[in-house]
């Protein structure tokens, strides 16, 4: 090897390959048979040289080193690993096949676990005295199967609004449902037959949002003129207004436990109201932009909003502050459900559909592949989530997995265009047997399972694949 050495790399003798023997190979002043000066190797401190680059020397004797190859007095440990991480992948499987001792595996000294494939991990294994690195595969996690779900067919389409159908909502004994449209009137159907039993005026605009009390014979709306009224469906007459928002109002929820009425407006305001005095208890400042959708629980947190300004907020009722905001939406959140069994709720936004845990808004998993803006989202104790969007596209979920089971495009009513194929709202009604939609082209359409359908005839065309959860 010295041989060799003097030989072939004399221009580059000087640069001892470990610091232990440097003093005995490097006489001081001492010159090669090529007449190159050594370093000395003693002068009242200990030297040590440390090698850049890629290459450690060059290609051929008399050779000049390069600036990625020249001495430089900073040594350094971790310089030499990364020496060894800088070889290409190429290089390094050459080197290790040149090198590689029989029957043992050869690791490149300083080798990062970057250089590996994804997915595996190393992992020591001792035999006896011998030790062997051997590469494990790291098990992705898979999703579990999802519980079927029967599909949902069509099977009613009712006219009668001459705008669109913004809103809709389901009285509690389940006789009738009641529907708020631009054409600024409310109508209310029998569940049953379909047919319209009452139409309600007073909104000057198109009314946005609907509701039915369980606690009174009450229905509250709200429109795009700023109004929020409160109907006695015993005179079917309005009894109360609710005054105070800046701008046009675009939901409302009812507090389940107390006679508390909830709303929200393109003011980038909810306010929380006093049923029967019509006092403004709170005014929920704080979003940016339009709150789009507003939704209470009898539980902690008991008020949820989604905004265009992409966030969801979490509030103190009594207090009436933001408890938490989550920022995770890239997108305008126009859509929130809370599951009526779980302590979990779900946004809906251009980007994802997304699960979230009570009480602070951990996140559970992302629902992909609605790729539309998400009007409305709705929920059954089954665990069957639909979402609504503005092409007019429907799908259906398994609330646990996110599995899609089911995507509806339901042609429009004749005589419409097709461009007013949106869904703006969605409602179980209380036996979860009927899905009904609200729809653009100026018709409610009537959902119901296929009883005819099994696992054998509709099997789930689910894979153990790889989850794909974004956590953000």
């Amino acid at each position: 090897m010295a041989i060799k050495l003097r030989n072939e790399y004399g221009p580059v003798l000087h640069m001892p390959t470990s610091k232990e023997n440097f003093k005995e190979k490097c006489p001081q002043n001492a010159s090669d048979s090529y007449g190159h000066k050594q370093y000395p190797a003693n002068q009242g401190q200990e030297v040590e040289y440390l090698v850049t680059g890629t290459h450690p020397y060059p290609p051929g004797p008399g050779v000049a080193l390069t600036a990625d190859t020249k001495i430089q007095r900073m040594p350094s440990e971790s310089a030499a690993q990364s020496l060894a991480v800088a070889l290409p992948s190429s290089q390094t499987r050459v080197d290790a096949n040149r090198n590689a001792p029989a029957g043992g595996e050869y690791r490149h000294p300083g080798a990062s676990d970057r250089s590996q494939p994804a997915g595996m991990t190393p992992a020591v294994m001792e035999a006896g005295n011998a030790k062997n690195s051997a590469l494990m595969a790291k098990k992705a996690p898979t999703m579990p199967k999802p519980q079927w779900h029967p599909p949902w067919k069509l099977y009613r389409v009712i006219s009668g609004h001459l705008g669109w159908v913004r809103c809709i909502a389901v009285e509690p004994g389940n006789q009738w449902f009641v529907t708020g449209s631009a054409d600024r009137t409310i109508k209310i159907w029998d569940l049953a037959s379909g047919k319209l039993k009452l139409s309600l005026t007073g909104h000057i605009s198109t009314v946005r949002g609907v509701i039915v009390s369980t606690r009174s014979p009450y229905l509250f709306s709200c429109g795009e003129d700023k109004q929020v009224k409160c109907w006695d469906l015993e005179y079917n007459k309005v009894i109360r207004h609710y005054h105070g928002h800046l701008s046009a109002v675009y939901g409302l929820d009812l507090h389940p436990t107390i006679d508390v009425l909830v709303t929200c407006s393109r003011d980038s305001t909810a306010r929380i109201w006093d049923v029967r005095t019509k006092a403004s208890v709170h005014t929920l400042s704080g979003h940016t932009n339009a709150v789009a959708t507003v939704r209470c629980q009898a539980a902690e947190p008991q008020i949820i909003t989604g905004s265009h300004d992409t966030t969801i907020r979490l509030w103190d009722l009594v207090a009436g502050k933001t408890r938490v905001t989550l920022t995770n939406h890239k997108k305008s959140v126009r859509a929130v459900v809370l599951h009526p069994r779980h302590y979990t709720f779900a946004s809906g936004s251009p980007d994802n559909i997304k699960q979230w845990k009570f009480p602070d808004g951990s996140f559970i998993q992302n629902l992909s592949g609605h790729n539309a803006i998400i009007n409305t989202l709705t929920v059954n104790s089954d665990g069957v989530l639909v979402s609504g969007a503005d092409n007019g596209t429907m799908h259906l979920w398994d609330w646990r997995t996110g599995y899609n089971f089911q995507r509806v495009h339901a042609a429009v009513q004749p005589g419409s265009l097709d461009s007013e194929s949106g869904i703006f709202a969605c409602a179980f009604d209380q036996s979860e047997s009927r899905l009904l939609t609200a729809e653009a082209d100026k018709t409610i359409k009537v959902y119901k399972e296929d009883d005819t359908a099994t696992e054998e005839t509709h099997p789930v065309s689910w894979k153990p694949e790889i989850i794909k959860r974004k956590r953000f």
